[in-house]
Protein backbone atom coordinates (compact mmCIF):
# COMPACT_ATOMS: atom_id res chain seq x y z
CA UNK A 1 0.00 0.00 0.00
CA UNK A 2 3.00 2.48 0.89
CA UNK A 3 5.13 1.52 -2.04
CA UNK A 4 1.89 1.98 -4.34
CA UNK A 5 1.16 5.54 -2.93
CA UNK A 6 5.19 6.46 -3.18
CA UNK A 7 5.04 5.11 -6.64
CA UNK A 8 2.38 7.21 -7.29
CA UNK A 9 4.04 10.42 -6.24
CA UNK A 10 6.76 10.22 -7.75
CA UNK A 11 5.01 9.63 -10.99
CA UNK A 12 3.24 12.77 -10.69
CA UNK A 13 6.92 14.65 -9.80
CA UNK A 14 8.08 13.53 -12.95
CA UNK A 15 4.63 14.19 -14.80
CA UNK A 16 5.29 18.24 -13.69
CA UNK A 17 8.75 17.68 -15.30
CA UNK A 18 9.72 20.48 -13.04
CA UNK A 19 13.04 21.77 -11.47
CA UNK A 20 11.50 23.45 -8.41
CA UNK A 21 9.61 20.33 -7.15
CA UNK A 22 11.64 18.32 -4.60
CA UNK A 23 10.88 15.37 -2.70
CA UNK A 24 12.28 15.89 0.46
CA UNK A 25 14.35 13.05 2.19
CA UNK A 26 15.34 13.45 5.86
CA UNK A 27 18.63 11.87 7.19
CA UNK A 28 17.92 8.08 8.98
CA UNK A 29 19.66 6.66 11.50
CA UNK A 30 22.72 9.06 10.92
CA UNK A 31 24.40 11.35 13.63
CA UNK A 32 21.45 13.96 13.06
CA UNK A 33 18.59 11.62 13.19
CA UNK A 34 19.88 10.30 16.83
CA UNK A 35 20.60 14.18 18.21
CA UNK A 36 17.19 15.54 16.83
CA UNK A 37 15.37 12.68 18.43
CA UNK A 38 17.29 12.87 21.97
CA UNK A 39 16.72 16.74 21.60
CA UNK A 40 13.06 16.37 20.82
CA UNK A 41 12.55 14.16 23.73
CA UNK A 42 14.70 16.71 25.69
CA UNK A 43 12.46 19.60 24.89
CA UNK A 44 9.07 17.49 25.99
CA UNK A 45 11.08 17.10 29.36
CA UNK A 46 11.93 20.70 29.91
CA UNK A 47 8.31 22.01 28.96
CA UNK A 48 7.08 19.23 31.80
CA UNK A 49 9.29 20.73 34.18
CA UNK A 50 8.06 24.41 32.90
CA UNK A 51 4.48 23.30 33.20
CA UNK A 52 5.07 21.77 36.45
CA UNK A 53 6.50 24.44 37.91
CA UNK A 54 8.93 22.12 39.30
CA UNK A 55 12.41 24.00 39.29
CA UNK A 56 13.26 26.86 36.70
CA UNK A 57 16.67 25.74 36.78
CA UNK A 58 16.09 22.07 35.28
CA UNK A 59 14.05 24.04 32.62
CA UNK A 60 16.85 26.38 31.75
CA UNK A 61 19.25 23.43 31.93
CA UNK A 62 17.13 20.91 29.73
CA UNK A 63 15.83 23.89 27.02
CA UNK A 64 19.82 25.01 26.72
CA UNK A 65 20.85 21.29 26.13
CA UNK A 66 18.18 21.34 23.74
CA UNK A 67 18.65 24.08 21.55
CA UNK A 68 22.48 23.03 21.43
CA UNK A 69 21.33 19.98 20.16
CA UNK A 70 19.39 21.53 17.44
CA UNK A 71 22.03 23.91 16.40
CA UNK A 72 24.28 20.89 15.80
CA UNK A 73 21.79 19.23 13.92
CA UNK A 74 21.42 22.52 12.18
CA UNK A 75 24.93 22.95 11.44
CA UNK A 76 24.93 19.09 10.00
CA UNK A 77 22.01 19.92 7.52
CA UNK A 78 23.50 23.16 6.90
CA UNK A 79 19.96 24.51 7.89
CA UNK A 80 20.62 28.29 8.41
CA UNK A 81 17.10 29.14 9.82
CA UNK A 82 18.25 26.01 12.63
CA UNK A 83 21.72 27.60 13.36
CA UNK A 84 20.71 31.32 13.60
CA UNK A 85 17.47 30.39 15.81
CA UNK A 86 19.44 28.01 18.06
CA UNK A 87 22.74 30.15 18.24
CA UNK A 88 20.68 32.99 19.29
CA UNK A 89 18.43 30.97 21.97
CA UNK A 90 21.17 29.14 23.22
CA UNK A 91 22.64 32.43 24.02
CA UNK A 92 19.70 33.82 25.77
CA UNK A 93 19.61 30.68 28.00
CA UNK A 94 23.37 30.73 28.99
CA UNK A 95 22.84 34.20 29.79
CA UNK A 96 19.56 32.99 31.97
CA UNK A 97 21.53 30.15 33.58
CA UNK A 98 24.33 32.61 34.60
CA UNK A 99 22.05 35.56 36.10
CA UNK A 100 20.09 32.38 38.45
CA UNK A 101 23.45 30.74 39.20
CA UNK A 102 24.92 34.14 40.29
CA UNK A 103 21.68 35.47 42.02
CA UNK A 104 19.90 32.64 43.13
CA UNK A 105 20.85 31.26 46.71
CA UNK A 106 19.67 27.64 46.71
CA UNK A 107 20.16 26.56 43.09
CA UNK A 108 21.66 23.03 41.65
CA UNK A 109 24.79 23.96 40.73
CA UNK A 110 26.24 26.66 43.98
CA UNK A 111 29.00 28.93 43.11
Amino acid sequence: MVKEIREKLDDKIKALNSTRVFKKITPKYDLSWYIKWLASLMLMIAVCFRAADFNHMFDLYFSFIVTIGWLIVGMLWHDRALIFLNAVLSTVLLIGILTELTTCNNCMIPL
